[in-house]
């Protein structure tokens, strides 16, 4: 028996100005499943994520939470103890400590007079130290350099204990060691009964970690299946071009590679 669906976008179409930069799309996304999103600029990967996370309103179609509408159903504050966005970037014009940054994801679990329990800053410590970020917790986040501002936003996301992940680019501005911790802590996270969505550029990455594959292509989804199917010339020479090729991984599944110059 399938699990029961955690989000759907139904027939959803968005647009900025008048422009639509995301035309029908259609995704169920359920416990367990770890979907990444990829396509060129500009195909409207992060339109999806902003719908999808209650931030963008569709001009078309619904959104639905475990069944409810997310707009017209759902209030803010449940959406968010259900769905943790970790954003490209988050500007900050104060000078908050990590620990306070963190935190932050705490506060869709309080009521409006309330301050932080000992639960809560628990909860903010595993996250920091899942993403290594506890020893930093006492420098302001703007001091951080990219990489270490995206593991606190991480963990800011991970202290939400939320269901659903949305990630827009996780793996940006990390090295290869925090790439990995990434993806792992996002992986534990779908492991245990929740799920995740994410936006890559690195087609290699989405392999190492993901279960499913959607493609866009100028705002429509051109490929939805699992991550090795989608990883295939055929599918990806339309959406990306005729430079791509596909080869084997010495550890098996797809290796994409640009052709040589």
């Amino acid at each position: 028996m399938a699990e029961p669906l955690l989000l759907l976008l139904d027939n959803v179409s968005c647009a900025y100005d008048g422009l639509t930069v995301l035309a029908g799309a259609n995704l169920e996304v359920r416990p367990g499943e770890f979907v990444a999103v990829a396509g060129p600029n500009g195909s409207g990967k992060t339109t999806l994520l902003r719908t999808a996370s209650r931030a963008l309103a569709p001009r078309a179609g619904r959104v639905l939470l475990e069944g409810r509408d997310l707009y017209r159903e759902t209030p803010a504050a449940a959406a968010a103890r259900a769905i943790a966005v970790v954003p490209q970037d988050a500007p900050v014009e104060f000078e908050f400590l990590v620990e306070e940054m963190v935190l932050m994801g705490r506060h869709p679990h309080l009521g409006r007079f309330d301050v932080e329990t000992g639960r809560d800053r628990a909860a903010a410590r595993r996250a920091m130290e899942m993403t290594g970020t506890w020893e930093l917790r006492d420098r302001p986040i703007t001091e951080l350099s990219g990489g270490e501002r995206r593991r606190v936003l991480l963990a800011r996301a991970l202290t939400q204990e939320a269901k659903l992940l949305l990630l827009d680019e996780p793996t940006a501005h990390l090295d290869l060691h925090f790439q990995v911790e990434t993806l792992r802590i996002v992986r534990d996270h779908v492991a245990a009964g929740g799920a995740a969505v994410a936006v890559f550029h690195d087609l290699n990455l989405a392999a190492s970690c993901a279960s499913r594959l959607i493609l866009l292509k100028e705002g429509r989804i051109a490929g939805d299946g699992t991550t090795n199917e989608m990883l295939d010339e055929r599918h990806l020479k339309p959406v990306f071009g005729p430079d791509v090729v596909v080869r084997t991984h010495p550890d098996g599944g797809p290796l994409v590679l640009p052709r040589r110059l």
